[in-house]
Formats: C-alpha cells, sequence, structure tokens
C-alpha cells in the first residue's frame, strides 16, 4: 500500500465505528471521484489508492462508489492519456469553480460533490467522509440492464428512484466505467511505467431530470466503444444538484450483464 493509502485507511480507521456505523445490508453511497491523469507523475499514488478504496471499502458502515475521471490537458506534455477526455475536464473546471478551487489540478478527489478530500489530512478525511456518509440519501435503482452483441455494442438500461421527498430538483446521469484499464506509458513523467486504473469513465451522460415531488423512471442507452469488454464495465447512475452540486444519491452495478 501505498503512503498516501496508509494515510486514508488510518484517517478512516481513526474515525471509528462512531462515526461510520450503519447496517451494510443498507450502507448509504459515497461517490468518489478522482480527477486523474496518465501524464501527470503525481496520480500513480492516487490511482491506486481509489483502487484500494474499491476494493477494501475501508468505511464501515458506508459504500464507496469510485469513479476515475481522466482529464486531457496533460496530453501536450508528451503523452496522451488513452482514457482522457474534454468532457471530464469540463466536469472537473465546473467543480473547481462550485468550490472555489483557483484552478484544476491533478490528483483531485471529490467526495459526493461537497468538497475535495485530502488524504493527508487525517482529520479532514474522516470529517469529510462523515458529512458524506450521514447525508440524507435518494434510492436509485439500474434495472433490465443488456449489452447488444452489434458494432459498436450497446449498453441500454433504465435507472428509477420512488419516493422523491419533494424537496430536491437535480439532474441523472449515468456513467460507464471501465472495471480495470492499464497502459505502458511510453513518453511523459510516467516513462517507462505501467499503470493500472480501476473504475475509468468512457462515458457520461445526462439522462434526465429529477422533480420535485416526483418518482423517476427512464430509459438510457449508450454505445460502448470499439473494442470494449462487456464483461469488463461497470454502470453507475447518480442523481446531482446542479452546480455541480451535492449528489443525492448513487448507485452502482457490475457486469455480469445479461
Amino acid at each position: 500500500m501505498t503512503k498516501l493509502g496508509i494515510v486514508i485507511v488510518m484517517a478512516c480507521a481513526g474515525a471509528g465505528s462512531q462515526l461510520f456505523a450503519g447496517d451494510s445490508a443498507s450502507a448509504p453511497p459515497i461517490l468518489v471521484e478522482l480527477f486523474t491523469s496518465e501524464g501527470c507523475s503525481s496520480c500513480p499514488p492516487a490511482d491506486a489508492l481509489l483502487q484500494k478504496m474499491d476494493a477494501s471499502q475501508p468505511i464501515p458502515g458506508a459504500d464507496l462508489i469510485v469513479l476515475s475521471e481522466h482529464v486531457d490537458y496533460w496530453n501536450h506534455d508528451g503523452w496522451k492519456d488513452p482514457y482522457s477526455s474534454s468532457l471530464l475536464t469540463d466536469r472537473q473546471s465546473a467543480y473547481c469553480r462550485a468550490l472555489r478551487v483557483s484552478d484544476p489540478y491533478t490528483p483531485q478527489i471529490i467526495v459526493d460533490g461537497i468538497g475535495e478530500l485530502r488524504p493527508s489530512d487525517p482529520q479532514q478525511t474522516g470529517q469529510l467522509l462523515q458529512k458524506a456518509e450521514a447525508a440524507p440519501k435518494l434510492s436509485l435503482r439500474i434495472v433490465a440492464a443488456t449489452v447488444e452483441d452489434t458494432t459498436p455494442p450497446v449498453l441500454r438500461g433504465r435507472v428509477e428512484m420512488n419516493g422523491n421527498s419533494g424537496e430536491h430538483s437535480a439532474d441523472v446521469y449515468v456513467a460507464v466505467a471501465l472495471n480495470h484499464a492499464e497502459s505502458q506509458v511510453l513518453r511523459g513523467e510516467n516513462s517507462g511505467r505501467h499503470l493500472t486504473h480501476v473504475a475509468v469513465v468512457e462515458s457520461l451522460k445526462k439522462i434526465g431530470t429529477l422533480e420535485n415531488g416526483k418518482s423517476f423512471g427512464q430509459d438510457f442507452q449508450m454505445k460502448l466503444k470499439r473494442g470494449t469488454d462487456p464483461a469488463n464495465i461497470r454502470i453507475i447512475a447518480f442523481v446531482q444538484e446542479s452546480g455541480p452540486g451535492r449528489v443525492l444519491g448513487s448507485v452502482l452495478q457490475k457486469t455480469p450483464f445479461k
């Protein structure tokens, strides 16, 4: 485990069950977004941390749903990140404006849209994760997810939510992410390194709006990139206040799909 990983696991453990107590069968989800790049030499430890968080789920009573979002502004420094997207760069820039961060940077970790996680500060880490865990969450579900054997493959499914309390109007998103991705970096700051990633966002799409006092149900379809193995994808749906603002609920479905 990296030093960065040790710090966050210690922070979570230090918070203890008093902060994160709960029934694992109904564990509240916490969306953890890592903005990263294969062109950034500071990013591999954060990539490893995200993998550790996804695999070990270090917070009792909460379900960490992770996303690795590769930005493209490092691509001019010798290595074009094959997983990078201008859409994700725009998403990070919007977060920086909403959170009053002067400039985008990598690695940057956003928790439930409410703040930046600083793994080097265990107290801040514990407080932010406690705040995210304690916030009321809307319950989403992904149903009827299938991958059609076309060229390219098409993912179809539906996102549903019952019983909106009437207090929220927000956007509903679906992300398709690779369970596992890797690269042998040939140039740039990470030249010569073999990098691995988890939950790498390949596409992110707004599928609808959750209206005050109403339930939600919306079909979606998303083309997968050519060569994508349907056994290597996961679907993440989440509801988020515009801005982007607070994440009100999220859900993860991994393969196999029908």
